[in-house]
């Protein structure tokens, strides 16, 4: 089983992710992005009608570049094939180093550990301190230093998750397979929340509606809960078949050569 093996694998179940997210992405986020959207234009239309309005909110039309159509199609299409691809063979070549050198998991087993922790680290904890906005929230002026928390926290997010793996490695051959993927849990968790409690908190929500809002979040999750879902199941499949026939490959020699 070499890393290329690994990473034609990895590529193909990121193709096959990042189809299912634009499907998922089209069908459950799309609308909600739309409602975003009428809820602003909404805002934009009541600060042109009202002087005094006009005042607290400002909004600046410089010309479509893209057309909402080919944003919800072409637009949505191209990144989520992007970032599947791109996450498939991440998690491939991840996968390719980590076979063997966690405890007594098999190739397939240790895959999908690779693609839930990557869900985890990459997505779903960093979603959890700085959850998805739809495009009417945020202070634009503000968007340079929202961006480098978030990377700031999805770097100590992903790196805490390298060490973790690390650390239960070493430890399982000593203290068992339960004390070791605590401690390396603890680890974890104690310099993320640590991290969490440091970066600032954004609030930039304002008068923005609360069920729009939490139904975009949502919606997000659930789209990004796909692609890795997918990615996961579909390259721990291949890893494994792969797996298990080089293994009856090598049987039948070893067989062969007894003989």
């Amino acid at each position: 089983m070499t890393a290329r093996a690994f990473l034609v694998r990895g590529l193909l179940a990121g193709l096959l992710a990042g189809i299912a997210t634009f499907c998922v992405g089209y069908t459950v986020a799309e609308p909600q992005i739309q409602a975003a959207i009428n809820v602003e234009e909404s805002h934009a239309e009541t600060a042109t009608a009202d002087p005094s309005a006009a005042a607290d909110h400002h909004h600046e039309e410089n010309g479509t570049v893209v057309s909402r159509h080919n944003q919800r199609t072409w637009g949505l299409l191209t990144g989520s094939l992007v970032l599947g691809l791109a996450f498939g063979g991440i998690v491939a070549l991840v996968a390719a180093g980590a076979v063997g050198r966690i405890g007594a998991l098999s190739a397939g087993q240790s895959t999908a550990l690779m693609a839930l922790l990557g869900w985890l680290s990459m997505s779903l904890v960093p979603f959890l301190k700085y959850p998805a906005n739809p495009p009417a929230v945020g202070n634009a002026e503000t968007i340079n230093a929202r961006t480098t928390d978030f990377f700031a926290f999805l770097l100590v997010s992903v790196v805490m998750a390298v060490v973790a793996v690390v650390v239960a490695q070493r430890l399982w051959s000593r203290v068992g397979t339960y004390p070791a993927v605590l401690a390396g849990l603890g680890v974890y968790l104690v310099v993320v929340v640590v991290a969490g409690l440091v970066l600032p908190t954004v609030n930039e929500v304002g008068d923005f509606p609360a069920d729009t809002l939490w139904y975009f979040r949502r919606a997000s999750l659930i789209t990004s809960a796909t692609m890795w879902a997918v990615l996961g199941a579909v390259l721990s499949g291949l890893v494994g078949r792969l797996y298990s026939r080089e293994q009856s490959i090598a049987s039948r020699r070893a067989l062969a050569a007894s003989l």
